[in-house]
């Protein structure tokens, strides 16, 4: 007989252990699987120096969070341990973070602390403390399948997803991983949070880069990584000088504001070539792109990728957080992957995450998904040649 987190036994004999870091949201999953009666274990990682963000609103996994997150344990009266992750966090999340900045890309910090800080340094914590799973307070959810693994699908709350943030965990931790929120609103949350009577119940959300203290990720970059904040030359697409730029950390593709330069028509960034400290504008048309060249991919569709994939897999993609799934194919090329999109895409940028799901919309499953290495702007054979997406399921 399976409880409600699909483990066998009785929830009062299932220890799980939940990441706590001081929020709303994984507040309310210790508290939920409490009142369902499990042995809950909280723990809190202080990932980084907490003085200089103690008080600062949108701060996670420091300061005043992980005081917050002591006194809902208390509340509850479930154990808590503070755990010291600040060298692993530098090292693996913040380090690798000024790296990509440095080398002309966009980084996701979220996305590697999920998969170097929690969902493997954590996790082998929590085996170790006997639990049975690992509980977050993450919107996204997971299916039993079949066979027995599970499948990670988007959150209900569409507004709330994060999915996007999650695609580079492994089989293996899906197995060992519960979303309790996955099938609730934001505001649900925060209603049940309320019947708790948790004092975080509307305490504002954390923020994606919460490790910089004043809000400018430039600082952080130009303390480790200060040749990123050379100056450099302003380009057009045939290479002509426009002007001078403070530092290529300072761009991202896509970005139109704070070029610095006067033209007659809009300029965006198109490219960032970090090797020469030059930053290359162009029009809007320029930014649309329909090949991205893929790296670290990881696949938790169902089968090994390089079995299933044959001449391409049909999917949807989704390049950056903010943008919805598009029509895509996956395909082999050069040893490697590649993504083909259907109708092209503006604003790809290295270093940001293109994700893989099923569907378009609603709960989709989320198939896996690898870091963008490169895009270009066409592969006519391939879009030309290429049958439309059936229906645009969902």
């Amino acid at each position: 007989m399976l409880n409600s987190l699909d483990l066998e036994g009785r929830p009062q004999d299932t220890r799980v252990v939940v990441a706590m870091s001081g929020g709303v949201d994984s507040s309310t999953t210790a508290a939920l699987l409490k009142a369902e009666g499990y042995d809950v274990v909280g723990i809190t990682l202080q990932l980084y120096d907490h003085g200089a963000a103690t008080h600062r609103k949108g701060a996670c996994c420091a300061g005043q969070d992980i005081h917050d997150a002591r006194d809902v344990a208390a509340k509850l009266g479930i154990p808590h341990y503070v755990l010291d992750y600040e060298d692993r966090f530098r090292e693996s999340v913040i380090d690798n973070f000024a790296d990509s900045y440095a080398l002309g890309e966009t980084p996701v910090p979220c996305i590697e602390c999920n998969r170097s800080i929690k969902f493997r340094d954590l996790l082998k914590t929590a085996r170790e403390l006997g639990a049975a799973a690992l509980a977050t307070g993450h919107y996204v959810a997971s299916r039993h399948l079949a066979d027995g693994s599970r499948a990670l699908v988007c959150a209900a709350d569409s507004e709330r997803d994060q999915s996007y943030f999650l695609f580079a965990t492994t089989r293996e931790q899906l197995d060992y991983l519960r979303f309790p929120l996955g099938d609730m609103t934001k505001a649900e949350t925060r209603e049940l949070a309320r019947r708790f009577g948790l004092a975080v119940a509307d305490k504002h959300d954390s923020q994606d880069i919460c490790f910089v203290p004043t809000g400018r990720y430039t600082d952080i970059i130009t303390r480790l990584r200060p040749n990123a904040m050379d100056p450099g030359d302003i380009v057009d697409l045939d290479g002509r000088l426009l002007g001078q730029h403070h530092g290529i950390a300072n761009f991202t593709v896509g970005q139109r504001r704070g070029l610095g330069i006067a033209a007659s028509a809009p300029l965006f960034v198109v490219r960032l070539d970090a090797a020469n400290r030059r930053v290359v504008v162009g029009p809007r048309d320029a930014l649309k792109m329909h090949r991205i060249v893929l790296r670290d991919v990881n696949w938790i569709g169902d089968g090994a990728l390089d079995r299933v994939i044959g001449d391409g897999i049909e999917m949807f993609v989704r390049v950056r957080s903010t943008r919805p799934p598009q029509p895509a194919f996956l395909r082999v090329a050069d040893g490697g992957y590649e993504i083909e999109l259907v109708a092209g895409e503006e604003g790809v940028s290295p270093g940001q995450a293109c994700v893989f799901y099923d569907a378009p919309s609603g709960q989709a499953r989320v198939l896996g998904g690898g870091f963008i290495r490169s895009a270009t702007a066409s592969n006519t054979r391939a879009r030309e040649t290429a049958p439309p997406l059936e229906a645009m399921r969902g």
